[in-house]
């Protein structure tokens, strides 16, 4: 697995957004190009055969008693190798919690699928029996990080222009995450099995839980400081602005000490509860060189801590030192086989969240129906066949009053005092809109008709778009639908649930040629031909900076005569 980022961020102009699918295209061909003429880069959320025997090259065996994960599937050796950081991530966390991870995951039941099905894991080495008291009936079972970590993602990072920006659009794209993960998902196929779930995102929790079974309830608290209702990889717990508090209806378990600490120090209650949950998880790598540092002068603990709570969304203070701002990252999209679907999802999400702030716009529901629609969305083609809970109404008090923000206004399921304010939504619903609601591509579209955008992003933006559009309508299919479809109609496939090397082989080769534009697949892609390019044409370039700084003068001014001096500046 390699993680790709860009060299430096993308800049605030409309323009940025058609560098972005080029930017991915390059980054993955300088991969390519370290590879020999009979290898390839595959842009994919898991590989299907991933903890099967021989699913390495060279070929390792696992060694349950003696490895790092202790694994019956996954050999050291499939562990990068020259940071200390992994092996250390995987020990750490099987020791901590003094026991494997368990990952039962659902089988597909396809008509030639044993009934119960239960592997004979005995096959695979000796474990003690651990493995096989662990396992459940007709459940893929995997037992390591790797299994879980393995996987890839497409993560976004955005710089806000102040804490209180931060803030705002953590909480506002929390309800999002969910959603974004059922377009997305991509992750049909574990350990050679078809599953009955289309994503990653349990998995990974469950690759990654330290904790031990007092924290997980099934022993009384005696040695352990806390009842941890989730992983370290998980949805967020609480959301942290001011004016999201009401919404926030789980208990949050959190380390008083530390709570107490910096709400006597000036820090807010939602603020300091957020940071002392944080808290509540031990460090699970420490570098001997990194133990005594000047808290004064260095966040290392803190970034230790803050950047191994895996959670849907992050919150990241800048570093000491820097020129970053305040960053927000977005953590729940899988990875797509091509960098068009990338680019498309990167972009949607980018200018929601520019439309949310223009318009004031208002997503927040409880945070205990952004719990159920995380498991919503996992289920299999949960596009089609599940509704997620979504707010009635997006506008505010400070939606402003204009005709082209009319539709946002209209009665969008009115409340009533005592009444919820979501509802059950399709994916459809939420996305292209409704009678009764807006649609978020509505209002992304009426945000694009009000900016000043070329000829060239506008066109390279409708098309990204109509991707969203497609898919979320279902007339489009997700990655994950797709794969499964196509080990269905493999003439190798005997119905049994199993995905063979050859049909794995298959698989990723069509991918490949799809990806590499070699072959369509209009299943999963509109005809696409995006104008994304590396460089911004110099014409665009100096009208928008013109631009930028006659906005920036006017919002000087603004903040000068409302005396509002003390936020912290940050590009976007």
């Amino acid at each position: 697995m390699i993680e790709g980022t860009p060299g430096k961020p993308y800049g605030h102009l409309p323009s940025h957004f058609n560098l972005v699918e080029a930017n991915m295209r390059l980054r993955r061909q300088q991969g390519q190009d370290l590879l020999d003429k009979d290898e390839y880069v595959i842009s994919t959320s898991t590989f299907p055969r991933n903890g099967c025997p021989k699913f390495t090259f060279p070929t390792y065996a696992p060694k349950p008693g003696v490895s790092a994960s202790s694994s019956l599937f996954f050999p050291d050796e499939a562990i990068y190798p020259d940071h200390p950081r992994f092996r250390t991530l995987t020990r750490n966390i099987r020791e901590r919690r003094k026991a494997k991870v368990v990952i039962n995951v659902p089988i597909f039941v396809d008509k030639n699928t044993p009934r119960p099905f239960r592997e004979d894991l005995s096959v695979y080495g000796d474990d003690n029996g651990t493995s096989e008291a662990a396992s459940v009936e007709d459940c893929i079972y995997l037992d390591a990080m790797g299994l879980g970590m393995g996987c890839s993602c497409l993560q976004v990072t955005f710089q806000a222009q102040s804490i209180d920006e931060a803030r705002f659009l953590y909480d506002q794209l929390t309800p999002l995450t969910p959603i974004m993960l059922a377009i997305s998902a991509a992750c049909p196929v574990w350990r050679g099995y078809l599953a009955d779930v289309d994503c990653r995102w349990n998995i990974l929790c469950a690759a990654t839980d330290d904790r031990t079974a007092e924290e997980r309830g099934f022993e009384p608290l005696k040695n352990d400081r806390f009842l941890i209702p989730k992983s370290r990889y998980s949805p967020i717990d609480c959301y942290i602005s001011p004016e999201s508090a009401k919404f926030n209806d789980i208990d949050v378990v959190q380390d008083m000490d530390v709570f107490q600490e910096l709400t006597s120090n000036g820090i807010d209650h939602l603020l300091a509860q957020h940071i002392a949950h944080l808290f509540i998880r031990d460090t699970l790598v420490l570098f001997e060189e990194k133990l005594d540092l000047d808290d004064e002068k260095d966040t290392e603990h803190f970034e230790n801590i803050n950047s191994t709570n895996w959670q849907s969304m992050r919150f990241k203070p800048p570093p000491l030192n820097s020129n970053i701002g305040w960053r927000v990252e977005f953590r729940p999209t899988e990875l797509q086989m091509t960098d068009f679907e990338n680019a498309a999802l990167v972009t949607f999400v980018v200018l929601l969240t520019r439309a949310i702030m223009t318009y004031n716009l208002n997503l927040l529901i409880p945070i205990s129906n952004v719990d159920k629609n995380m498991q919503f969305a996992q289920q299999r083609d949960a596009i089609r066949h599940q509704k997620f809970h979504f707010r009635k109404s997006l506008s505010t008090g400070q939606t402003p009053e204009t005709p082209s923000m009319a539709f946002v206004k209209k009665p969008l399921f009115d409340n009533t005092e005592g009444e919820s304010e979501d509802r059950l939504m399709t994916v459809n619903e939420i996305i292209n809109g409704s009678d009764q609601f807006v649609g978020l591509l509505n209002i992304v579209q009426d945000y694009l008709n009000n900016i000043e955008i070329d000829a060239d992003t506008r066109c390279t933006v409708n098309q990204y778009l109509n991707l969203i559009s497609k898919r979320a309508a279902g007339t489009l299919l997700t990655n994950a639908a797709w794969m499964r479809q196509f080990v269905e109609n493999h003439p190798k496939y005997k119905h049994n649930s199993v995905v063979t090397d050859e049909i794995t082989y298959d698989l990723l080769w069509k991918m490949h040629k799809i990806s590499a534009g070699e072959e369509d697949c209009q299943l999963v892609l509109p005809r696409m031909a995006s104008k994304t390019s590396l460089d911004i044409p110099r014409a665009v370039e100096r009208a928008d900076n013109e631009l930028e700084t006659k906005r920036s003068l006017l919002i000087s001014s603004t903040h000068s005569n409302n005396n509002n001096t003390n936020e912290t500046s940050g590009e976007s």
